[in-house]
């Protein structure tokens, strides 16, 4: 089992605060240091290399490659279930079904980071095809979310996915919890995977709540009933798919193995990448700059060209969250610039294998619900 690394020496001083370069997915850092960075902040430099190596100019005929091939594939998927004429070895076509999904769920999220082009309209359009019409999912809901997350990643009072729920993250938001979610908390590194495969239904009821809810992250009317649209669309292709391919039972089937396997392929792609990692809060996050707040609450994953398809490039998630807007396949290219830098600076880089990163997001699970276990609470 692959070990994780990290350069372990003691953190240099904070830096200043500064906002985050990028975090609201629609541009990208000015000429000049940008918005994340004050003159002399740790950051600057690193940016101004990464800017001169041309990472973070765009790569618009890769994405146009990526989503033709996704698109492909589940046009291939669709004529399969239609060839097999409603028999059970249209089951075998979920997976793949869900495989491809996960493909368009990584473009809608770099379409939102604006990393496919530099017309704003034209990221807006992708990620709403993408995440409404091909996932069921609401694109402004998860805007709104996934920004606010990239500006303070595991901050206890600002990052809506460390938020106490079905899960929780710190013994702090374990004090308490009684019945079934007490049962849950002190049970959760074990069931974390089983409740991962109902990530995917749980995208499109968020998605809809968000729709339907008054006050909610949409910013005109016109975009609330642009998206609710689609999202309706998405719902009656996807029935209509199923239901003139298939018997109801049979299609029921298929849709609860596709939404199953498609919420465990984007649980593992998402959960290595902070659980287990620094949590911050008002206090203990004082002070920190863009650099510190994104290097120490982020983990990568080691892994190829297979590990950055099958997890969508999330698996160089500290060169991400630096770079929100920087191209998924310049990536792996910026990740030595930034290890080189943090190393430079004293400041720990976590990076580990596979396995490793799903042990010690789970190890963490497991330790928050340990005062629960050990006083037996009901």
């Amino acid at each position: 089992m692959d070990q994780a690394t990290a350069v372990p020496v003691p953190q240099p001083s904070p830096e200043p605060s500064a906002p985050v370069p990028g975090a609201d997915g629609t541009g990208r850092d000015s000429e000049g240091g940008g918005p994340g960075c004050s003159a002399g902040s740790d950051f600057a430099p690193l940016l101004r290399t990464v800017r001169e190596r041309g990472l973070l100019e765009y790569r618009t005929g890769w994405y146009v490659r990526c989503i033709a091939s996704h698109v492909l594939g589940i046009a291939a998927v669709v004529t399969g279930t239609a060839l097999a004429g409603g028999s059970w070895w249209v089951l075998l076509l979920a997976p793949p079904l869900a495989l491809f999904s996960a493909r368009a769920a990584f473009v809608g999220h770099d379409a939102g980071h604006s990393q496919i082009t530099g017309n704003r309209r034209a990221n807006r359009i992708i990620q709403l095809l993408h995440a409404n019409v091909l996932l069921g999912m609401s694109q402004e809901w998860w805007n709104d979310k996934h920004n606010r997350h990239h500006a303070n990643p595991n901050h206890l009072d600002k990052d809506p996915d460390v938020v106490a729920d079905i899960l929780v993250f710190t013994r702090r938001q374990a004090v308490g919890r009684r019945g079934l979610r007490g049962l849950l908390t002190r049970h959760q590194a074990w069931l974390f995977f089983p409740l991962t495969t109902l990530e995917g239904i749980a995208l499109k009821v968020h998605g809809l709540r968000g729709v339907l809810g008054k006050p909610g992250p949409f910013r005109t009317a016109r975009a609330r009933w642009t998206e609710g649209a689609l999202l309706l669309g998405h719902l009656a292709l996807y029935a209509t798919l199923l239901l003139t391919t298939m018997p109801l039972g049979r299609a029921l089937l298929f849709a609860l193995v596709h939404q199953m396997v498609l919420g465990l392929h984007l649980g593992m792609a998402f959960a290595p990448n902070h659980k287990g990692m620094e949590m911050v809060d008002e206090e203990t996050g004082k002070g920190w700059g863009h650099l510190r707040r994104q290097v120490l609450t982020s983990r990568n994953v080691r892994g190829g060209p297979l590990t950055d398809w099958l997890l969508g490039g999330l698996n160089h998630q500290i060169e991400h969250h630096l770079f929100p807007s920087m191209p998924r396949p310049h990536l792996r290219s910026a990740q030595p610039l930034v290890r080189a830098h943090c190393r430079a600076l004293g400041l720990p880089y976590t990076e580990t294998g596979a396995a490793d990163s799903y042990r010690q997001a789970l190890a963490h699970l497991h330790e928050v619900g340990e005062p629960l276990r050990g006083h037996g609470k009901k």
